[in-house]
């Protein structure tokens, strides 16, 4: 059996931690998937480029790329040459509902953070905040001392719309949480 790697770890300790946006926007982390560098094709680090340079370090950084219009937030979690981060998936908008509507329409509460370009809709991150330092304020910082609460479950299933190594089950969720998105599978996987 393979070893999981690291990266793995860390997304599952993302859950439940809080994600401060602007204009008082901030979000509980419900959904992450894993993504580990240049041991996992479906990786932006996969092959270093200059657009994954960020991915290999320092940790806590903020790795923000644009995809399909919607800008998708990363926390890079490997120490600095490793190339590991997670993508934030989903998340619980806690605060900030005037600011996160104003960016994400008028949506139901739980559609607010649901799906990476939601997420980073409603917190306001663009390619701006590429590299920010999320555990230094000003900008946008994650809070990682909330935990989930004693009933909270963690599922795990594979990554969505990815194409290579679509089966790694290396995406969590808070189990039954309203705010996950669906699972869709790459057309091509």
């Amino acid at each position: 059996m393979v070893q999981e790697p690291n990266v793995c770890a860390q997304a599952r300790a993302l859950l439940g931690a809080v994600i401060y946006g602007y204009d008082g926007a901030i979000a509980r982390i419900t959904e992450v998937e894993a993504y580990d560098g240049p041991n996992d094709p479906a990786s932006h680090a996969f092959t270093r480029t200059p657009r994954s340079a960020l991915m290999y370090g320092p940790p806590n950084r903020l790795y923000v790329y644009r995809i399909h219009g919607h800008h998708c937030a990363n926390v890079v979690t490997s120490a600095a040459g490793l190339g590991s981060a997670v993508l934030l998936r989903a998340g619980q908008i806690l605060d900030g509902y005037d600011a996160a509507r104003a960016r994400r329409g008028d949506v139901p509460e739980q559609l607010l953070g649901r799906g990476p370009g939601n997420l980073a809709k409603s917190l306001g991150i663009t390619m701006a905040d590429l590299g920010t330092d999320l555990l230094v304020p000003p900008g946008i910082v994650v809070d990682r001392s909330p935990t989930l609460a004693g009933d909270e479950r963690i599922a795990t299933g594979p990554r969505v719309g990815v194409r290579l190594a679509a089966d790694r089950p290396w995406r969590y969720w808070i189990a039954d949480h309203p705010t996950v998105s669906a699972y869709r599978r790459h057309p091509r996987a």
